[in-house]
């Protein structure tokens, strides 16, 4: 948390030297003042906010793909003049654990189409999933959820490498 702080005090620090406050200078001086921070950070102490961003981008690039991907399927599958598809409710075994990684998750696997979440179980460690085409199996859906998905999520919200979230 320090660090973002750091980065917006440089960031007014870089609008005031500039002598304009207007939204292109303060996202001028934030880009500026990452970049001080990235190359002054051996110096600094650890912490997730300098490698969360590149996780975040990583993760954003990820996800606008997968979307581009089943949109496609979705218009493909739609537009045949035959309905080839097999609709199906898929039970997938959850690694997260907190509420806010669930709905995250939840949310993300709503907004990509063709699938659509339902539930969560009591015990919080399944999510029902349902998917307009699960011609490759429910096991290729969980597979495709759990190891494409869900652990990129993960990966974005925690940091494994720094036990220091500041």
């Amino acid at each position: 948390m320090t660090h973002l702080l750091l980065n917006i005090v440089l960031a007014v620090t870089w609008a005031a030297v500039m002598g304009a406050f207007d939204l292109q200078t303060i996202l001028a001086g934030f880009a500026i003042g990452y970049g001080v921070l990235w190359l002054v950070r051996p110096a600094l102490q650890p912490s997730a906010y300098l490698t969360g961003l590149w996780r975040a981008l990583g993760f954003a690039a990820f996800y606008v793909g997968e979307l581009v991907l089943s949109s496609l399927r979705v218009a493909v599958d739609v537009c045949r003049p035959r309905l080839d598809m097999r609709p199906g409710v898929v039970a997938i075994p959850l690694t997260c654990t907190r509420d806010a990684e669930i709905t995250l998750l939840a949310n993300l696997i709503s907004l990509t189409p063709g699938t659509l979440s339902l539930d969560v179980s009591a015990d919080r460690r399944l999510l029902f999933v349902h998917a307009m085409d699960v011609e490759e199996g429910p096991d290729a859906v969980r597979h495709a959820i759990t190891n494409n998905l869900e652990r990129r999520v993960l990966a974005v919200l925690h940091d494994s490498t720094l036990q220091d979230q500041s």
